[in-house]
């Protein structure tokens, strides 16, 4: 087993943050505003009279993200040790709130009110999971029972998991494929992970045949054009042929005009690849690709075990739900209702996001600079 040691050095003033990793998130999230005015403008018109609707919320959003970004990057990543254990009880708390009072939207129940204003707290839990499972793992000394270890380590993450998965499978699923990630590094013993591998697979199979509409989507999946609820993916993948190479040009898609549901939201992709082709679409994954691969250098260089897990459950999250977005909006993968990171439309997303990426270039000051 590999072993870090478990250093709180402060970050000192010759260490700078990643401009290769700021860059790209500052790009990416430029281009999300773009396509969201191109893609929203259409709805937003229709259903609340102002084509800027969504992105003039997004932009708020975004705005609270960069400034949360921006002192999160100047924060030592170890000062979130302190809350770690706090922020995932408070991410359980919240979860089991929208259970009981949340609000629904496109029916399901995902939200809770704040006055005016709406918070999905399943986007907390992502980032809470990934600083809780950092700091409990990093602070065990010893991992003698290594089976009993990483089924201990699984048990922590369950309560959340259980209660986001209830109104929310996709997002379970990413913070379950977070914890995996970060615990198979902490201990990356085959064996183990294969038995409780096959364990979770038959409780995933108990938990699908639950509810007649988890199994529907894999009948969906296969056969789109036979269902009523294949119509989203049929013109989200129109929308990606009619594009082409080069795309029809920025605001010019007909998908975005009511044939693809909630265009601004999981299938967003699809318009971006109608308006700007292959070429478009290429250079955001490329873009995705990158921040990454600066996420895999950051891991890889961090000073102690804390570091390199908070690394790696950052990438975790960004890898697998970019993945598993473009898996669905292709067909490549059931219908899960996941979205484009700081490309769809929302603003509890966006700032989190934001807030994890500030975290990240703090993080990126123990890259090597050449």
């Amino acid at each position: 087993m590999v072993k870090w040691p478990l250093k709180r050095e402060v970050v000192t003033s010759d260490k700078t943050i990643d401009y290769i990793l700021l860059v790209c998130v500052l790009l990416v999230v430029g281009f999300g505003l773009l396509m969201l005015y191109s893609t929203g403008s259409y709805n937003g018109e229709v259903k609340f009279g102002d084509a800027g609707y969504y992105v003039k919320k997004q932009f708020f959003a975004t705005a609270i993200g960069l400034l949360v970004m921006y002192v999160t990057a100047r924060t030592d990543y170890h000062v979130w040790m302190r809350f770690a254990v706090a922020g995932y009880v408070v991410s359980i708390v919240l979860s089991a709130l929208v259970l009981l009072v949340g609000q629904s939207y496109n029916g399901s129940k995902r939200w809770l009110a704040l006055g005016p204003l709406s918070f999905q707290p399943s986007e907390f839990a992502k980032l809470a999971v990934i600083l809780f499972l950092a700091h409990v793992i990093s602070s065990r000394e010893s991992k003698k029972h290594p089976l009993g270890y990483l089924i201990g380590m699984f048990a922590l993450t369950l309560p959340i998991v259980a209660l986001v998965g209830t109104n929310n499978l996709s997002t379970a699923i990413i913070i379950l494929g977070i914890a995996v990630i970060m615990i198979f590094i902490s201990y990356p013993s085959y064996l183990p992970f294969l038995c409780i591998g096959g364990g979770g697979a038959a409780l995933m199979t108990l938990f699908l045949s639950m509810e007649a509409y988890r199994l529907e989507r894999l009948l969906i999946w296969r056969n789109p054009e036979n269902y009523e609820k294949g119509y989203q993916t049929i013109q989200g993948l129109y929308a990606i042929g009619s594009g082409g190479l080069f795309g029809k040009g920025l605001g010019e898609s007909l998908q975005k005009l009511g044939f693809v549901p909630e265009a601004q939201n999981d299938m967003i992709f699809s318009i971006i690849c109608e308006e700007l082709g292959l070429v478009g679409a290429m250079l955001l994954i490329f873009l995705f690709f990158v921040m990454i691969w600066r996420f895999l250098l950051m891991a890889q260089h961090a000073e102690d075990l804390y570091g390199t897990l908070v690394g790696a459950g950052i990438l975790g999250h960004i890898a697998i739900q970019v993945i598993l977005n473009i898996g669905v909006v292709t067909n490549t993968i059931p219908n899960t209702g996941i979205t484009l990171p700081f490309i769809s439309y929302g603003g509890t997303s966006v700032v989190f996001l934001l807030a994890e990426m500030g975290i990240a270039l703090n993080l990126s000051r123990c890259i090597p600079k050449r």
